[in-house]
């Protein structure tokens, strides 16, 4: 059994990933997907937009997901995906997640487009558009977060590392 680190230890080693790049992404990826899906779920939504918040829901559990488990220092226990896999599965979660949230972007300005008759000030009636144009802006900024979050891994991956920090 490997020793235990000690408190301060692992206070540092937790401040650390947090103060990191890859820290402050995960973060930011954290806060733009719910941002996305409460958008969607706090208001009437149709067809297409179930895929959008299918992809918003799924990447933000694992995206917290990873987040704990790195920041916990934990990513030896996930079998097949941890100890020396586990800067390529960052690396394969954050290119899924910006591959599918490519989809998720065109189907938000999609609907804010075939909205946008209603943004006039005399329309009275319950409109979307301003629903739909804050969560084309929270998937647009996901998606950055985690092409950003891929390019970092990737770099990394290319110099031979192996963790995400």
């Amino acid at each position: 059994m490997a020793p235990q680190p000690s408190q301060p230890q692992v206070r540092q080693n937790i401040l650390k990933f947090l103060r990191s790049f890859l820290g402050v992404l995960r973060m930011l990826q954290i806060a733009f997907g719910a941002g996305l899906w409460v958008t969607i779920a706090a208001n009437k939504y149709e067809g297409s937009i179930h895929f959008v918040l299918f992809v918003a829901v799924l990447f933000w559990l694992l995206t917290l997901a990873l987040f704990f488990l790195t920041l916990l220092d934990k990513q030896d226990l996930v079998p097949l995906l941890g100890g020396d896999r586990w800067l390529s599965t960052n690396l394969a979660h954050d290119l899924a997640a910006a591959a599918l949230y490519l989809p998720a972007i065109g189907v938000m300005i999609y609907k804010t487009d075939r909205n946008s008759y209603c943004n006039l000030e005399q329309y009275k009636h319950p409109c979307l558009y301003k629903v739909y144009l804050t969560a084309a802006a929270f998937s647009c900024l996901c998606c950055v977060a985690y092409l950003l979050s891929a390019l970092y891994g990737g770099c990394r991956k290319c110099r031979g590392e192996q963790t995400v920090v």
